[in-house]
């Protein structure tokens, strides 16, 4: 029987200003093979960029992605790694009404996972 390790990431649904909100470890599924930094930059704006972490499967390592949410453009990449916990530090707990702010912004933006 062979078994198969499954890589640990740090997760990160959402995180702003370079601090991540709710973030975890976790455990991937066996098909997913790296760790991920994500980042989305809204284009009206040009300063709000939404960070995130996780899982990824590897094709989508590298890329970016450009779309629309209720008429804002944005452009997300990944940047990848494939060994445990490579993606990043640990989450910082913020007051909640930064939280609540975060999570509202974070409704636009659709995070691929």
């Amino acid at each position: 029987m062979l078994l198969t390790q499954c890589l640990t990431c740090r997760q990160c649904p959402i995180g702003i200003f370079g601090t991540c909100l709710f973030g975890s470890d976790v455990t991937c599924n066996n098909a997913t093979e790296s760790c991920y930094t994500g980042e989305a930059q809204f284009n009206a704006t040009g300063t709000l960029t939404l960070h995130t972490r996780g899982c990824l499967d590897s094709d989508l390592c590298g890329k970016t992605l450009t779309g629309s949410i209720v008429g804002a453009g944005y452009t997300s990449s990944f940047q990848c790694c494939t060994t445990e916990l490579c993606n990043g530090a640990t989450s910082v707990q913020l007051p909640l009404t930064v939280a609540l702010c975060v999570a509202i912004l974070s409704s636009l933006w659709g995070i691929v996972y």
